[in-house]
């Protein structure tokens, strides 16, 4: 696995500066995936793997995985953020998911390839520093849902996920500090006219016929059609 770049707030690090992207969007095609918890992100991100032929990358898994890799230089420093709630350096998220974007490149024929990227970009840090460094997106696509809504289904879900944090109290802040540091994102997006906005409030299959519409619209036909 290639090194990871280092943050450059570290004043024993520094993280090498790019004049272009690593890879064209003409040759790779890249779609973030954002939306509230409970929004139902995970559920259509499988469903696009399995029909249009996306790489799933996502940074909290790849967070994970770094911060438990044996000879990882930044495993400790990972572990730490994470266990205070705080969002990791952006310049390793980057370099994590540039590097598992190079590793899937190279086992492809033809060198390009398709990344679903879910739950990034979180800050505009990360938005502005992966366009930058690592390949302009081709858009978002955003799961829109009330609150309301995605606190029931997490509710749910909490019931027999086991997962500490699908509780009222820790949903509530998960909703706010999405609100807080995600929605701008989108808006920046959104500007540029790069946001597939959908509605995340029917159930997953009807969802999914709409996804499928918009990303029609978009120029990205089913594998194999």
């Amino acid at each position: 696995m290639p090194t990871v770049n280092p943050p450059v707030n570290n004043p024993q690090l520094t993280a090498p500066e790019k004049d272009v992207p690593t890879f064209s969007p003409e040759a790779v095609s890249v779609v973030y995936v954002l939306g509230g918890p409970g929004a139902g992100k995970g559920t259509q991100c499988a469903n696009l793997v399995r029909d249009y032929g996306f790489k799933h990358l996502s940074a909290g898994d790849l967070l994970r995985a770094e911060q438990n890799r044996p000879d990882s230089e930044f495993g400790a420093m990972i572990r730490e953020y994470i266990a205070d709630g705080k969002i990791v350096p952006m310049e390793v998220t980057v370099q994590l998911l540039e590097n598992a974007m190079t590793d899937d490149i190279k086992s492809r024929e033809g060198g390009g390839g398709r990344f679903l990227i879910d739950g990034f970009p979180r800050k505009m840090d990360q938005a502005v520093k992966f366009e930058e460094s690592v390949c302009p997106s081709q858009f978002t696509l955003f799961f829109d849902c009330p609150e309301d809504v995605m606190q029931e289904r997490l509710i749910n879900r909490g019931k027999t996920s086991g997962r500490a944090d699908d509780n009222a109290e820790s949903i509530k802040k998960r909703f706010k500090t999405f609100v807080e540091t995600s929605m701008p994102v989108v808006d920046y997006f959104e500007k540029q006219g790069k946001v597939v906005k959908v509605s995340a409030i029917k159930s997953p299959d009807e969802i999914y016929e709409e996804v499928k519409a918009r990303m029609k619209q978009r120029g990205f036909e089913m594998a194999g059609k």
